[in-house]
């Protein structure tokens, strides 16, 4: 087996197992036995779990920033497109045209990110800030003048509460349809909820701001 196949292997069944069971719960027998390799070839191309895991969410991150990076950049041509609407819209829309809207891949990330804040897993949040801090900032500089008066302390709290929403909805979309379609008789598509929960989440942040 070629060496990239080994690690995509890996990757790919880390991933979906960490979604399914949370990172303290799956141990590296189980992804190995999974991925039908030996445990000495997750230490030779990782080394740790930790690593592993942290190769999980470059993999998902990677093609995602240059996607949120080239999206701002359009906005940033357009002065005044930029809004509280438009930069959620830069997120949901880098997040599907990355990752899909016909897979779970996009709902794995999330789930996965959001256990990144869940459990114990200061390393991963270290990495990320430290890997992708600067996209983060770029975001953030454009989103702080569309929510005029809003003080640091409350613009990360409220960005937290709205991923938050964002974590919950996405990662747990097929049951959320199902009960929508029992409740209400409509299933929903990708696209309708996410335009809806766009549009939710960008409601608050401004109705926030302004309180």
């Amino acid at each position: 087996m070629a060496q990239k196949e080994t690690v995509e292997r890996i990757l790919d069944a880390a991933e979906v197992l960490f979604a399914e069971r949370g990172f303290s719960e799956t141990s590296l027998r189980t992804i190995t036995s999974t991925a039908g390799v030996n445990l000495a070839a997750v230490n030779y191309h990782f080394g740790s779990k930790k690593a592993l895991i942290q190769a999980v969410f470059e993999r998902f991150l990677e093609p995602l920033v240059v996607e949120i990076n080239r999206r701002l950049s359009e906005l940033e041509s357009h002065p005044e497109s930029i809004s509280v609407d438009s930069l959620l819209e830069v997120l949901s829309a880098s997040i599907y045209e990355v990752h899909g809207r016909s897979t779970n891949r996009a709902t794995i990330f999330l789930r996965l990110l959001g256990l990144a804040y869940t459990q114990s897993q200061a390393h991963l949040r270290s990495y990320i800030a430290t890997r992708y801090g600067e996209v983060f900032q770029r975001y953030g500089n454009l989103l702080k003048p569309a929510l005029p008066g809003t003080t640091p302390q409350e613009l990360f709290w409220y960005t937290h509460f709205a991923l938050g929403t964002a974590i919950f909805t996405m990662s747990n979309v097929d049951a959320l349809r199902a009960m929508s379609e029992n409740d209400t008789g409509k299933r929903g598509s990708i696209d309708f909820i996410v335009s809806k929960l766009t549009s939710f989440m960008a409601a608050g942040l401004k109705n926030a701001s302004h309180g």
